[in-house]
């Protein structure tokens, strides 16, 4: 009997095998956990910044809150004047911000362009209330480059993209006004993107216009490139008042019935 319990004692030994599969289960949760934790790190990360940006967020009683942030600089353009595909236009910045325009807009559906993109279809989309955030791509790249796009990527009327020969490492436009930085880092990236993204209070001309793509005028996936040559003599001058071939946009917005002229003004930087 004794030698018959003892046998039925050893059998009883120790669940190894119940061990080793709760182990690989809890390190299998860890791994997830962990990956999961890296990858939404960048998102998470972001939605502090936007947190920290929430008080440049425009009201009735703060119309253009980018009025505070050191920097930035604004000017003043008339909207709606059109050129065509096959035009340039002489603009006063670089990124200009402003001024006579493609037909047709870019795709600013929160989309990061990899490779530059012609620059009047750029601004155009700045007519629709969009912020474009460019770099120098011989300054910016890595973990800088993913700090840009993840501010940039699925958030509505935001688009990035290179822009060679740029003189600051990073510049950000919406109509009328643009700031230059040096890091990725920089709080008023997103106090910029927070005043000025849809802005509804009339500090740019198409509010309500769209910022989808065009389909058979503007491919997001093959856009019209970036033109690094210097506009040539038949540019179309800042004061132009539009090409009479331009097709008016199809925006689903009341366009006016004639172009009306860009009036720049000095540029005023706030301080």
């Amino acid at each position: 009997m004794k030698a018959a319990r003892g046998s039925v004692v050893s059998k009883k030994g120790t669940p190894w095998g119940t061990i080793i599969a709760v182990v690989a289960i809890v390190a299998l949760l860890g791994a997830v956990i962990t990956y999961y934790m890296v990858k939404s790190a960048p998102k998470r990360e972001q939605a502090d910044r936007e947190a920290a940006a929430a008080a440049f967020a425009p009201s009735a009683q703060d119309p253009d809150p980018s009025k505070r942030i050191p920097g930035v600089v604004t000017a003043t353009y008339t909207g709606s004047v059109h050129v065509l595909p096959t035009e340039r236009v002489a603009y006063d910045h670089s990124p200009p911000f402003g001024g006579p325009h493609d037909q047709t807009w870019a795709t600013c559906t929160g989309i990061v362009y990899p490779t530059a993109v012609r620059t009047e279809n750029m601004v155009h989309a700045l007519e629709h209330g969009s912020v474009w955030i460019a770099y120098n791509p011989q300054q910016i790249s890595g973990d800088a480059l993913n700090l840009l796009s993840v501010r940039v990527k699925d958030k509505p009327f935001t688009m990035l993209s290179p822009y060679p020969g740029l003189d600051k490492p990073i510049s950000l436009q919406s109509w009328g006004h643009q700031l230059k930085l040096d890091d990725a880092n920089d709080a008023r990236i997103d106090e910029f993107i927070a005043a000025l993204r849809s802005n509804p209070n009339g500090v740019y001309p198409e509010v309500g216009a769209s910022c989808d793509a065009v389909p058979g005028q503007f491919d997001p996936d093959n856009p019209p490139p970036f033109d690094p040559s210097k506009p040539g003599p038949d540019a179309k001058p800042m004061n132009y008042k539009g090409s009479t071939a331009a097709q008016p946009e199809q925006g689903g917005m009341n366009q006016p019935s004639a172009p009306v002229p860009s009036a720049p003004a000095s540029p005023t930087t706030t301080k």
